[in-house]
């Protein structure tokens, strides 16, 4: 062989990762992996689209970042227990069991900590756009998200004053918000003409065209570019010394992996013991209804504050929801709450059209101060935490996907993940 021959040299196999949860925090983190460069398998039970986030708002909410426990929220609970019609509702079978949990919510009620969250969240959300870009770019249709901003409408003046403290500190933290009157609302949505003359537009807010589409284009996305998406419930993480080898699932299968990304939503608690987690991941319940012929049009998402949710016009149809129920760990979905919500959104509109509904439901993946879980597991080393966002796994899928892709990579990823570490919740003792 002369100096001017060479040998081919075998491509460098790549490394494998295997991210358990096939939702939209899920496939944002196997699309920006695999823009990584790894070999990428996505696992989840369910068909791609059919997640939690396809029974939401579709909002992306950048400057949803105040938690939802605040001043006063103690004074509430009594009528959380009596009245089940409200916007948010605790069933009382379901008190014991999320007492725990209650009293880190509560905790989390002061002013000064709700500031505290609120500056830790919008590290996160004002990368929202410039995260997914990328993503949809890959995608063929280029209306999944829309482009029109999102309002919220209120009964009273009232509602507004209210809310003027948490206005004021989103708008420090760099988020928009403008009030609108009767007439301002009537020429955004005029199916809203008359029938609320006080609301607030969001003009950086954005809402998806469709949910379970949205998701389901992103894992087709993900397959298209080599990507492999296994329909399967995973039973454990197999490991070898301190690190993870892969995963096996329910029957017996076996994934290999390099790297291995938890992010399966309120699922993700079945790993906690394995991976040596103390992590208060509650489930609460959201409802959802949609109607494929609502009879009509709405031109943005609006949110209807006083009733506790949300008209979101979508390419299937109309869904209308967001209430929110604590019900308790593996309880039976209550769909009387999507029908008190039917019954408040035909008080509001009575052409609604109610032909071929259909009831949903979403279990957000709540922790006590509303942040997610975005860390390296204390005990796997190469095992990486994605979980806990809860209404806010939409907004929040491709900023996560980006920045579980960083420390698999060995980068320091740009935002501190100091406030999102899994290990916040840990008391003298390693008690959560």
């Amino acid at each position: 062989m002369t100096p001017l021959q060479s040998v081919a040299q075998a491509p460098v196999p790549l490394e494998k990762a295997v991210v358990v949860g096939g939702g939209i925090v899920g496939v944002c983190c196997a699309l920006y992996l695999q823009r990584e460069g790894y070999a990428v398998t996505l696992i989840d039970p369910a068909a791609a689209g059919d997640s939690t986030a396809k029974w939401s708002c579709g909002q992306m909410a950048v400057g949803e970042v105040i938690p939802l426990s605040k001043p006063g929220i103690l004074k509430k609970i009594p009528g959380w227990l009596l009245d089940q019609k409200g916007p948010l509702a605790l069933r009382p079978s379901a008190l014991p069991g999320i007492l725990p949990w209650f009293l880190r919510f509560l905790a989390c009620a002061r002013h000064s900590k709700i500031a505290e969250i609120a500056q830790d969240m919008a590290t996160l959300t004002h990368h929202v756009y410039d995260d997914y870009a990328p993503l949809l770019a890959a995608c063929p249709d280029k209306t999944l998200m829309g482009e029109r901003p999102v309002i919220e409408v209120f009964d009273t003046p009232s509602g507004i004053e209210h809310e003027r403290e948490h206005l004021e500190l989103r708008k420090a933290l760099g988020f928009k918000s403008q009030v609108l009157d009767a007439g301002a609302i009537a020429d955004l949505e005029p199916a809203l003409a008359g029938k609320f003359s006080h609301g607030l537009l969001f003009s950086d807010w954005r809402a998806v065209s469709d949910t379970q589409g949205f998701i389901a284009a992103l894992t087709q996305s993900f397959i298209e570019q080599g990507g492999a998406r296994v329909r399967g419930q995973v039973k454990r993480i197999d490991e070898v010394a301190d690190r993870a080898s892969g995963v096996t699932l329910a029957n017996g299968e076996r994934f290999a992996a390099d790297h291995v990304v938890i992010a399966a939503g309120t699922g993700s608690r079945q790993f906690f013991e394995q991976l040596g987690e103390q992590v208060p991941l509650a489930g609460i319940a959201g409802y959802q209804v949609l109607l494929p012929n609502p009879g009509v049009e709405f031109r943005h998402s609006v949110i209807y504050a006083d009733g506790g949710f949300c008209f979101s016009p979508m390419t299937r149809g109309l869904q209308i929801g967001g209430t929110i129920e604590f019900a308790g760990r593996n309880a039976e979905p209550n769909f009387k709450r999507a029908e008190i919500i039917l019954e408040k959104a035909r008080k509001i509109l009575p052409r609604l059209q109610l032909d071929s509904s259909e009831y949903g439901v979403g279990y957000r993946p709540f922790l006590p101060d509303t942040k997610p879980v975005i860390d390296r597991s204390a005990r796997f080393s190469n095992v990486f935490l994605a979980f806990g966002h809860g209404q806010l796994g939409l907004t929040l899928g491709a900023t996560t996907g980006r920045l579980i892709t960083d420390m698999v990579a060995g980068r320091t990823p740009a935002q501190d993940l100091t406030p999102f570490s899994a290990k916040r919740f840990a008391l003298v003792g390693g008690h959560a």
